[in-house]
């Protein structure tokens, strides 16, 4: 699949959300290097990414300072854009970021020229609404995105975390408007997170939506680093982010876990790759990960080149 840029999107994106908040700049350096060089192009990113956001959150929430690798709002885009401006290899990736909220023209038009500043760079191939936003109608909020097209600061447009009946209504709004379809969702997609099989995944096929889904090792939660009722490992995914327990915490998924354990023993794999593995033998255009270091890449990576066997991906698809 190629981006509007016609530069080859890779199945394997980096999700450039950990730059800042769990990596600093000249590890956030190293990642990118590695990556870029073992053939990952999409570089996923979002004006909500950052150090200072995750610190912000944490304040919020009453939990304290928490361990980000930067207190600097926007972290991730900004690391990324040095690092761009630095490679010199812009025109060889593709480049994804994202609104966070409030999809009026006025406010998409600002928030879209401040990514660009960020990243250092004149458009973007995607640019997405990072979850649907009840405070705006999708109408407004559609030709709001369509506008940054016409305006050749984005390429193509899309979104993240929408629902069915969500995706349906832009869809329906694009084609009677004449306004910029959507061409990317990004949904969360794991093996106990599978919402989108039943109606989101044929829609996007039918549609010529491509699927970039996130989070395929579940934030870590399908590591086995979490236990029920343990104590959350400091700086872990959980730990910087709590909400994720809320997610991902049920009697049903840490039966999962289990079962994906005994797997690991009997196969020699380890876990993360059996997960990995799983994610990317489902139809889907590609998943991104959250890298803190090349280890990170070359799991993901192994995943791709050595697939798992199909009866291995029927058993673990057959436990939810």
């Amino acid at each position: 699949m190629k981006s509007e840029s016609g530069v080859e999107i890779s199945r394997i994106g980096l999700g450039c959300v950990t730059f800042g908040r769990e990596i600093d700049e000249a590890q956030s350096f190293r990642v990118l290097d590695a990556a870029t060089s073992r053939g990952i192009t999409l570089l996923d990113t979002a004006e909500g990414y950052g150090g200072g956001q995750a610190e912000a959150y944490r304040t919020q929430a009453g939990l304290g300072r928490g361990l980000s690798a930067t207190a600097e709002m926007h972290s991730s885009e900004k690391i990324l854009g040095r690092w761009l401006r630095q490679s010199g290899l812009r025109d060889r990736v593709v480049l994804q970021t994202k609104v966070a909220r409030n999809f009026t023209r006025e406010h998409v038009r600002e928030a879209l020229d401040a990514s660009l500043d960020r990243l250092q760079t004149s458009y973007v191939d995607f640019y997405l609404m990072h979850s649907f936003d009840p405070a705006t109608p999708l109408e407004v909020a559609m030709e709001a995105m369509s506008e940054t097209v016409a305006s050749g600061k984005a390429r193509s447009v899309g979104c993240s975390n929408f629902n069915i009946a969500q995706l349906r209504e832009a869809e329906s709004l694009a084609r009677r408007g004449g306004l910029a379809p959507l061409r990317m969702l990004q949904p969360v997609y794991n093996l106990v997170r599978r919402e989108i099989e039943s109606e989101v995944l044929p829609f996007c096929r039918e549609h010529q939506i491509a699927t970039m889904t996130y989070s395929p090792l579940g934030a870590g939660f399908l590591s086995g680093k979490y236990r029920a009722g343990g104590q959350v490992p400091a700086g872990a995914r959980f730990d910087l982010i709590p909400g994720h327990a809320d997610e991902y915490y049920s009697e049903r998924n840490f039966a999962v876990v289990e079962r994906l354990r005994l797997l690991s023993e009997r196969t020699g794999m380890p876990m993360v790759r059996l997960a990995m593995g799983w994610a990317l033998a489902q139809p889907i255009d590609g998943v991104l990960i959250g890298a803190r270091n090349e280890g990170h890449l070359d799991n993901a990576l192994e995943a791709l080149h050595h697939p798992l066997a199909p009866e291995v991906v029927a058993e673990m698809s057959a436990w939810t």
